[in-house]
């Protein structure tokens, strides 16, 4: 079983060097899910899992995760554009604590502020009608979620060398 979701240094040296990571894009109704390759440089947007209760919203997302050789989860927490903490981000870290009872996979949280907003901007700009934008924009959220996490790990990276020119 895991701990609590870790903070992101603790993430980060809990994690394999080529392991996957999986975003996830906790809602109300869906759990979209995005796939980072292997080094790490792209999130893709996966799936996205219908939730009925949680014991089998966390067996299809395990399931998933173990198909895919994920090695640690990233979680988007919706916090307030003020950055206070409403329901919806009590109810994703007990989503989190629970899941966390359920598997040794590291998991920490990523903000998500606008990630849904900006994903449904980019829907219309390409004239992704409305039931198009219903299907794949919880994928989509998860991929923006995961990407920005990924760009976060690279920024860490590029500040610790000492041969970076910038």
């Amino acid at each position: 079983m895991a701990d609590a979701p870790l903070a992101f240094d603790d993430f980060l040296a809990r994690i394999g060097r080529d392991d996957r990571l999986l975003g996830l894009d906790l809602g109300t109704t869906t759990i979209g899910l995005a796939l980072s390759d292997i080094g790490r440089r792209i999130a893709t947007p996966l799936e996205t899992i219908a939730r009925k209760k949680f014991k089998l919203d966390a067996d299809k997302l395990l399931a998933i995760a173990t198909r895919h050789a994920v090695g640690g989860l990233v979680i988007g927490l919706p916090v307030n554009m003020d950055g206070s903490e409403g329901p919806r981000v009590q109810s994703t870290k007990s989503f989190a604590r629970n899941l966390a009872a359920l598997t040794p996979l590291p998991m920490t949280f990523w903000d998500e502020r606008l990630s849904t907003t900006a994903v449904t901007r980019t829907l219309l700009d390409a004239d992704a009608s409305r039931r198009r934008r219903a299907e794949v924009v919880d994928k989509m959220a998860a991929a923006f979620i995961m990407q920005g996490f990924l760009d976060r790990i690279h920024l860490a990276e590029r500040s610790h060398d000492p041969r970076r020119l910038f």
